[in-house]
């Protein structure tokens, strides 16, 4: 087990520039593996074998669109950002079908001014409450939004997204 990719960090540099000595050699659990490097294209993607018979699914291509996030779902760590609707990395919402004409236009982007947005209130409501009903794509958000502007982030499918499905069914049982 000489050479590889692995996940430790005992082999790096102190911030002082001194060595670490190493304590043992490199062990099969801290194995890695290449990155990804996903680019944009025709969905294809390819499962992995990891540590402990587990799988995991890479994408080698994947399409990019925008979408309109319609509301927040989950978050593991705290129930009271999902309550303030406060953009957190990791947090579970729903969004627009990608599918839908409406999804792609590009007005969908633009923010009207304050007064229009004042007048509309009411019509508004409504036609949030019905983008709710027709919204049913799960994703996850990776980025911080508060440091880099943009919400990034993948649509959630098979054992992943049964799984946040369980935990938002689970949280509203309480």
């Amino acid at each position: 087990m000489s050479m590889g990719i692995f996940q430790d960090n005992w082999h790096r540099h102190f911030k002082t520039g001194g060595k670490r000595k190493p304590y043992h050699k490199n062990q099969k659990y801290e194995l890695g593996c290449h990155a990804a490097n996903t680019k944009i294209g025709p969905l294809h993607k390819y499962t992995v074998h990891v540590w402990g018979g587990n799988k995991h699914n890479k994408r080698h291509c994947c399409h990019m669109h925008k979408t309109r996030i319609v509301d927040a779902v989950y978050d593991a760590s705290n129930n009271e950002l999902v309550h303030t609707m406060a953009l957190v990395k990791n947090w579970i919402v729903l969004t627009d079908s990608p599918r839908s004409p409406q999804c792609r236009s590009p007005t969908l982007y633009c923010l009207p001014p304050r007064e229009i947005l004042n007048k509309k209130t009411i019509k508004e409501n409504s036609e949030y409450d019905e983008r709710k009903k027709n919204a049913k794509i799960s994703s996850l958000l990776e980025e911080r939004q508060g440091q880099c502007g943009r919400a990034d982030g993948y649509v959630l499918e098979g054992k992943e997204l049964e799984f946040h499905q369980w935990k938002i069914k689970v949280q509203q049982g309480k």
